[in-house]
């Protein structure tokens, strides 16, 4: 299981939310180059970098930290966050992403969606299956649809979809633990997914369960930020499963 660390993106500055809600944001560090080469001198090599001015205004926005962080780490960056178009999509690869999210496009512009995973391929398109109460939320997760998870990765998964970055908003910013219960039914019902979690990781302890229940990758946010997990103990921890 990969393990990566998140940064989000507000004004440029590296923030945390508490359950997507912007009223919450939280300033940690007005660098976010500065927290990627942390993460990056502790031994990680994966980011998870989202663009929340982005998700709320419908277009990549924070391109040029993108690109800033792209160029000066060796970090393997999945960028999301108000991709939505076709340049958004094409600004992103250009300003070094090695993998983009797409969420709120899956749900509105379907065609959209299975264009990129055609045009780019699985391995680089990851789908974005963020949920709310069993829904997959849109929009900076401030819309809910209709949309429950299976018919939703049933969908995609016929149209070829790889990756899936999946987070309960419920426990995103909680520090209470992550979703696993779900997560394993979701690797039981499509076992051929690469299935990636995220919110409420706190501990170790919570990574040993999510790598028992079959997940791809792990993203930490707010753990980190609080201190609760340093990056250091996330790259001994991978280091300990053999896939550091």
């Amino acid at each position: 299981m990969r393990i990566i660390p998140a940064i989000d993106l507000i004004d440029g500055k590296c923030v945390r939310l508490t359950r997507g809600d912007y009223d919450t944001k939280k300033v940690y560090n007005e660098d976010p180059l500065e927290v990627a080469r942390a993460f990056e001198d502790a031994g990680l090599r994966y980011l998870h970098l989202v663009d929340l001015d982005g998700a709320r205004a419908g277009r990549i926005v924070n391109w040029r930290v993108l690109e800033r962080l792209a160029a000066h780490t060796s970090l393997q960056i999945d960028f999301g966050g108000g991709v939505k178009q076709d340049d958004d999509l094409r600004i992103a690869f250009e300003c070094g992403a090695a993998q983009v999210t797409g969420g709120t496009v899956a749900v509105r512009h379907p065609d959209r969606f299975e264009g990129w995973l055609m045009r780019y391929g699985a391995d680089r398109i990851i789908l974005g299956c963020d949920l709310r109460d069993g829904r997959v939320a849109v929009s900076g997760w401030e819309e809910d649809s209709a949309l429950e998870w299976e018919p939703f990765l049933r969908r995609w998964r016929a149209r070829g979809a790889r990756y899936v970055v999946s987070t309960d908003i419920g426990r995103d910013g909680m520090l209470q633990g992550p979703a696993t219960a779900l997560y394993r039914q979701m690797r039981a019902v499509f076992p051929e997914l690469r299935l990636i979690a995220s919110g409420g990781i706190r501990a170790l302890d919570d990574l040993d369960a999510l790598a028992e229940a079959g997940c791809d990758g792990a993203i930490i946010g707010k753990a980190i930020y609080e201190g609760r997990l340093s990056p250091e103990d996330l790259q001994r921890w991978a280091e300990a499963q053999g896939i550091a």
